[in-house]
């Protein structure tokens, strides 16, 4: 499962894009940046395949967002097998793992 929040530090706010394992409830895959790009959760996704090396027909979930539809971002995930779910539109329910995971990592930083 795959999303994006931001988080404030001293030089400004931050991107973090996180990629959730939701069988074993760990965090596989972040990176953060200054601007929200589809680079970034590319950045997040390689460290997850990199680190799970997950079997082909995986479900990767995330909401909406532009940079989950880009292109270069939908080719990765073909290119390891991964099956591309999304959010129903307006639904935030659907991404509600990582929102919870979101809202503790605010809550202790």
């Amino acid at each position: 499962m795959a999303d994006l929040t931001y988080v404030a530090t001293q030089e400004g706010w931050l991107y973090l894009a996180g990629i959730k394992d939701v069988y074993t409830c760990e965090i596989v895959g972040y990176a953060m940046g200054e601007r929200m790009t589809k680079e970034l959760k590319g950045k997040a996704l390689f460290m997850a395949l990199r680190s799970q090396r997950p079997p082909a027909g995986l479900i990767h979930h995330s909401d909406r967002g532009s940079q989950y539809c880009a292109y270069d971002y939908r080719v990765i995930q073909e290119q390891f097998g991964l099956k591309t779910s999304m959010s129903r539109k307006g639904n935030c329910y659907d991404n509600a793992p990582m929102e919870s995971f979101w809202g503790t990592l605010k809550m202790r930083a």
